[in-house]
């Protein structure tokens, strides 16, 4: 508004000046009567953005006036910035409205002068004029309101995809994050957990001989070593760049290994593989493994003192299968239920089934993984 009003108080100076060099048609009247229409058409420039249309209003007003005592040129000039700051600042129709009367306005009026004085050049010379007062700053406005909008139609645009591309970044970090819970749970509990029932057991048993004591502390620093072998890895994994997943693969074939360890922890685990074999996809390969890792570790801190793992390879499909007795309750070492869910959240990954729960007297957990074969 401030801005507004300096415009105004510039534009009438200048109309002024105008005024006394004799910018206008002499006619038979005073010339500080053109002061008023100046004066109306200014207050107009002073409210151009607060209020287009009464700038709209007091400039016609203003035009007319001086139409009929002069004209003169510094109304004429402020009149075209009061049509400007209507169509600018004013309603969206308005600018079509605006062009279609000025449009009219400039060839009526250019015709009208030319038939009143019977003269083709003064009709052309009149519709220019016009044209430049009336079109030109309605087109002008209507350019610059488009661009605007358009810009600000692509800022809005260009708002969304940063937002969307926020909310994409958040969502990769969450699921890395996930990723990496997971990785770490299934690597270091199975690990922690043997080592924890171990040094349970050499604490409780007064009645130890000293082999059976160093068996069990020689389990327990396979653990350790095993447990502190595969953090390193996975930080390793974490530090380089590119993805290595061939470095650090863990395979379902791998699985006797897992059951030899729990064995070694006090769990006996009658293995058992129904079908031949093969050669997996790395990311079945991966959940499969750690879900017999989890189950094998479960069973070990909640089960009893035997384990069946099956395995069954069948025409595109993979199944495990783990079952155990549930020790009494109390017994077992406290887990937060993370194996569950990380086993769950693996079967999804790969499109798999999963289920576990409590079945005949004890545990069952088992897992369907598509490997992707044609059967």
């Amino acid at each position: 508004m401030r801005r507004d009003v300096l415009w105004a108080v510039a534009c009438f100076a200048g109309g002024l000046v105008l005024l006394a060099t004799h910018g206008y048609v002499h006619r038979a009247i005073p010339a500080y009567l053109l002061v008023g229409p100046l004066l109306v058409t200014c207050l107009g420039v002073a409210v151009r953005r607060s209020s287009p249309m009464a700038s709209l209003a007091l400039g016609v007003v203003a035009a007319v006036g001086d139409g009929l005592l002069g004209p003169s040129m510094g109304t004429i000039l402020i009149f075209t910035d009061n049509l400007y700051a209507a169509v600018r600042y004013g309603p969206a129709r308005l600018g079509r409205w605006m062009l279609g009367i000025t449009s009219v306005f400039a060839v009526v009026g250019g015709v009208a002068a030319g038939f009143v004085l019977r003269d083709l050049g003064v009709l052309s010379a009149v519709v220019v004029q016009l044209g430049l007062v009336g079109i030109t700053p309605v087109l002008t406005a209507m350019i610059i309101k488009q661009s605007l909008d358009r810009a600000e139609l692509e800022r809005s645009r260009a708002e969304q995809v940063a937002r969307l591309a926020e909310l994409d970044r958040r969502a990769a970090v969450d699921s890395e994050r996930a990723r990496m819970a997971r990785e770490l749970h299934d690597m270091i509990a199975n690990h922690f957990s043997a080592i924890a029932i171990q040094s349970t057991a050499v604490l409780s048993r007064r009645d130890l001989n000293a082999q059976t004591v160093r068996d069990v502390l020689e389990s327990i620093r396979e653990n350790s070593v095993q447990g502190m072998a595969e953090m390193r890895a996975m930080i390793g994994l974490l530090r380089q760049d590119g993805e290595e997943a061939e470095a650090t693969r863990r395979r379902v074939a791998e699985a006797g290994e897992l059951a030899e360890r729990a064995r070694e922890a006090g769990l006996e685990v009658r293995l058992r593989v129904d079908g031949d074999a093969r050669e997996l996809p790395a990311s079945v390969d991966l959940a499969g493994y750690r879900i017999v890792q989890e189950s094998l570790t479960n069973a070990l801190k909640h089960g009893g003192k035997v384990a069946d793992l099956v395995i069954g390879y069948r025409p595109g499909l993979v199944t495990l299968t783990v079952d155990n007795p549930i020790d009494a309750p109390g017994l077992g070492l406290p887990g937060a239920g993370a194996g569950i869910i990380g086993m769950r959240e693996r079967t999804a990954l790969v499109d798999g089934v999963f289920d576990a729960g409590p079945h005949d007297d004890g545990w069952r957990v088992r897992a369907e993984l598509p490997t992707g074969e044609i059967s």
